[in-house]
């Protein structure tokens, strides 16, 4: 059974940073993609991070913002968020999947983009004040 665990998320300023870390516990994903999404309230799902091995493309969004990185032996997976703003205000979600298209959140909320990957992060709360 695989167990994920999400860490880092919380409160913080405008301009502040956050460093989100995921964990699978039990999974092999030599060679899976994996990711990071968002959900902000009333939007889609939007795709934060794409590790496509040796890959790392980041949404325009957060390009230059955020840093993702994987750690293979240990199955985890982090992602460095600096210069924070209110538009970062979201639900953030790790994941894993032999492909993880792009195309996948098109009209889609994360739940629903959820049960389309084969694992998924129960989600943390990043909450940016201006």
């Amino acid at each position: 059974e695989v167990h994920i665990m999400e860490s880092g998320g919380g409160s913080v300023q405008q301009g502040g940073s956050l460093k989100l870390s995921c964990t699978f516990s039990g999974a092999s994903l030599g060679r899976y993609d994996l990711g990071w999404y968002r959900q902000i309230p009333g939007r889609e799902c939007q795709w934060v991070v794409i590790h496509d091995e040796p890959r790392i493309v980041y949404g325009d969004s957060v390009k230059g913002r955020f840093t993702s990185s994987r750690v293979a032996a240990e199955n985890t997976l982090t992602l460095q968020m600096n210069n924070l703003q209110p538009g970062d205000t979201a639900e953030y979600f790790c994941a894993a999947d032999r492909f993880l298209p792009v195309q996948r959140v098109a009209g889609n909320r994360c739940p629903e983009v959820a049960a389309m990957t084969e694992f998924w992060g129960q989600g943390i709360q990043v909450t940016v004040s201006s």
